[in-house]
């Protein structure tokens, strides 16, 4: 009886998430009404204290988010968006769709929000490839497409940072596991939805007018590389140190080198320091309310169906038939991740439930979590109401939501098929 309330509450859960209800508030009442409904409330309150207290990963995720706010109060994401632009004027037409995915994807490396990362590329790059001849449509769903999990290869991107305190790998290590199945995917990701706009004819012949203010402010923009630059520089000593290549910089942990950087571009581009600070401090806030607040009531929703014996029943059935892990592991996160609109939700709650026991029914705990982790980013690519979708949409001009998701489901769709097969054959 307890058990098939839970599986009503995680059907209610699925459904308010979808529903766009406030994601940290559907989390934890589900988790307490489970808990209420085993008689045990204090195990919800309790997992509640224990994932506040235990805070491993809250520096890698404000440090993060700390560093994106000050990137973008320098306007140095500006400079970094408008190197990689320029790169896509001089190309062919056929080439501007995965052009503008590669390009997005990049910036997404260094900026772990998907709508945050568009809202950046986006002023700059879909003028670009409209003005070259791109679909309105289209250009919005390249955006989208470009926010397929490319930030997965970053070390300080919060998904990563749940992995790594699930499994007790280091997030470097968690990164180099999965780095070129990331980039096989994405490869399959670019190739599909070429194809898709390709087949549609939206990868040329559009004409789009441009305001007097557009093309002045467009005109008077100066690049500069240094600006550009800058903001690299967190995730090159992350990686520089992480992979011995220079060993004295391990000792630095990612949100030292996100501090780094935030000196950097406060030298760089001569910003009064007292901004600095508080740009600094109010994404450090956000990166806190937003996402790590998502973490601790993902802790109590997990509770919850511990307790009902839910969980228990997932374990044994995986414990028996290991193949059904993996699959559950890909294709549960995506889907719920398609249905709510957030990767987040779906991959965080399975790496904090099922992923520490992977390796009691045969498979790496790595394996599964960065699986979980990545198919959930899949999900939201092609998920109508993503928050990231509605940036699409103002940016371009266009008023369906769901064009975005015909374009993408092909190319995602087949993304989940290419990770599902890449992870289970190690």
């Amino acid at each position: 009886m307890i058990m098939w309330f839970a599986v009503l509450v995680i059907i209610l859960t699925i459904y308010a998430l979808a529903k766009r209800y406030e994601a940290r508030m559907v989390l934890l009442v589900s988790g307490m009404a489970m808990c209420l409904m085993a008689m045990n409330p204090m195990a919800g309150f309790n997992a509640l204290s224990k994932s506040i207290a235990g805070a491993k990963v809250i520096e890698t995720i404000a440090g993060s988010m700390a560093f994106a706010y000050v990137m973008t109060y320098t306007k140095c994401d500006q400079h970094l968006v408008h190197m990689l632009s320029d790169v896509l004027k001089k190309v062919k037409p056929i080439f501007l769709v995965p052009g503008g995915i590669l390009v997005t994807a990049f910036v997404h490396i260094s900026v772990p929000s998907a709508a945050g990362c568009v809202a950046s590329v986006g002023p700059v790059l879909a003028p670009i490839l409209m003005g070259a001849g791109v679909a309105p449509v289209m250009v919005g769903s390249i955006l989208f497409c470009g926010t397929f999990g490319a930030t997965m290869l970053n070390p300080g991107f919060h998904q990563i940072a749940v992995v790594a305190d699930a499994t007790g790998e280091q997030p470097a290590a968690i990164v180099g596991n999965h780095f070129f199945i990331v980039l096989a995917v994405a490869f399959v990701v670019i190739v599909v939805e070429t194809a898709v706009a390709y087949y549609l004819k939206e990868y040329k012949g559009y004409v789009r007018p441009m305001t007097e203010e557009e093309k002045a402010a467009d005109k008077a923009f100066k690049l500069n590389y240094v600006y550009a630059l800058t903001p690299l520089l967190p995730l090159t000593l992350i990686i520089l140190g992480n992979m011995d290549i220079i060993p004295q910089l391990k000792v630095l942990s990612i949100l030292h080198c996100m501090l780094i950087g935030v000196f950097a571009l406060c030298i760089v581009t001569k910003t009064n320091p007292a901004k600095i600070s508080i740009a600094y401090w109010e994404g450090f806030g956000k990166g806190i309310t937003n996402i790590y607040a998502i973490i601790i009531c993902s802790a109590v929703f997990v509770a919850g169906i511990q307790v009902t014996g839910l969980l228990q029943q997932m374990l044994d059935l995986m414990s028996s038939n290991p193949s059904i892990a993996k699959i559950t592991g890909s294709i549960g996160p995506f889907l719920l991740a398609v249905i709510c609109g957030s990767g987040d939700a779906a991959s965080v709650a399975f790496n904090q439930s099922v992923t520490p026991y992977a390796a009691s029914f045969g498979i790496k705990p790595v394996d599964l979590g960065g699986m979980a982790a990545f198919t959930g980013c899949l999900g939201r690519t092609m998920s109508p109401i993503a928050g990231v979708v509605f940036v699409c949409m103002g940016l371009t001009g266009t008023k369906d939501p769901i064009a975005f998701t015909k374009r993408n489901a092909p190319a995602m769709i087949a993304g989940l098929i290419a990770t599902t097969v890449l992870f289970m054959a190690r």
